[in-house]
């Protein structure tokens, strides 16, 4: 596996050209724009080319020196592809919200983790005797809102190796704990961002889904070549990995495959019965059948009987009444 490979048409279709309109540019970006279409600015992707790519080669360098990477996108187009591409690769993303000092003052944070953790295992254990109604939903919501802003950060355990930012002016307070830290950052710089805020801006479009989601992949798989790459130099081949998890798979196969086998081993030598047990048994199922019958005749006599008495019961009661009318 190598660095993911792009070209300048990938781009133009993911809509990375697009810039801001022209009257909410920031004249830094300058030299990064190509021209203007319709008040709109066009980024230089002739200049954006080779800054990813150097991007996205430090990216894959930390994270073969073990590095975490943590992906920062809150909003609302960015969330899930955020989240969906720091999974695929193995890192950190705060797609919710950036909570001021989450690097600068990580102690404070940590004990917000822990106290997630401890509600996640009270609900997960049912250990909630003893609490309201209302204590249960306050306790819940507690949960919720912390899940929201922390889910993506709760096994980081300190800071990142590196930060990947989508909308600068969004997070800027994200970058400038990064930079208080000394932890490098991969930014896209649209046309109204600052590029010499991070160390490694890519001009870029950063409102567009496509254009995103173009981002995240690149650099999410640049980072799955770095993790292999750490790998094969700890002397174990990925080949080696999966030929592993073969052969468990293979004995799982088999004693799915000699269980039915079983079964129709089972149905032959019930099969191989002798014959004098199959007529023994049909001789008893004729026996109860007619004991069966001869109940059902009999309970037949009885109710029949029931029904005379009563007719002639009511018949005698009857006449009974007319002759004392009379």
């Amino acid at each position: 596996m190598s660095l993911p490979k792009f070209t300048i048409r990938q781009m133009i279709e993911n809509g990375v050209h697009f810039g801001h309109h022209a009257r909410r540019w920031n004249p830094k970006m300058a030299e990064y724009i190509y021209g203007k279409k319709d008040n709109v600015h066009i980024i230089d992707l002739q200049q954006t080319y080779p800054m990813l790519y150097t991007a996205l080669n430090t990216a894959r360098e930390i994270a073969a020196n073990g590095g975490k990477i943590l992906f920062v996108g809150t909003k609302r187009q960015a969330q899930d592809i955020i989240k969906e591409s720091a999974e695929r690769c193995g890192q950190y993303y705060v797609n919710y919200r950036w909570l001021g000092g989450m690097l600068t003052n990580w102690k404070t944070v940590y004990k917000s983790i822990s106290r997630l953790n401890k509600l996640n295992e009270m609900f997960e254990n049912d250990s909630t005797d003893g609490y309201t109604k209302k204590e249960l939903l306050n306790l819940k919501k507690e949960q919720e809102k912390l899940a929201k802003e922390l889910n993506g950060v709760m096994n980081m355990g300190g800071q990142p190796d590196l930060l990947f930012v989508i909308d600068m002016p969004k997070e800027d307070l994200a970058i400038k704990e990064a930079k208080k830290l000394g932890i490098p950052v991969i930014g896209i710089a649209d046309t109204n961002a600052d590029p010499t805020l991070v160390d490694f801006p890519v001009p870029g479009n950063d409102d567009a889904v496509r254009a995103i989601q173009f981002y995240c992949e690149l650099l999410s798989s640049a980072v799955l070549d770095g993790i292999q790459a750490e790998i094969a130099a700890q002397g174990v081949k990925v080949d080696e990995i999966v030929a592993e998890t073969k052969p468990a798979r293979k004995k799982a196969a088999k004693k799915e495959e000699a269980e039915p086998a079983t079964e129709t081993k089972v149905e032959a030598e019930v099969e191989e019965a002798p014959a004098e047990k199959k007529t023994a048994a049909k001789k008893a199922t004729t026996e109860k059948k007619a004991t069966t019958t001869k109940k059902a005749a009999a309970e037949k006599k009885t109710t029949t009987k029931t029904a005379a008495a009563k007719k002639t019961a009511t018949t005698k009661t009857a006449t009974k009444k007319k002759a004392a009318a009379k």
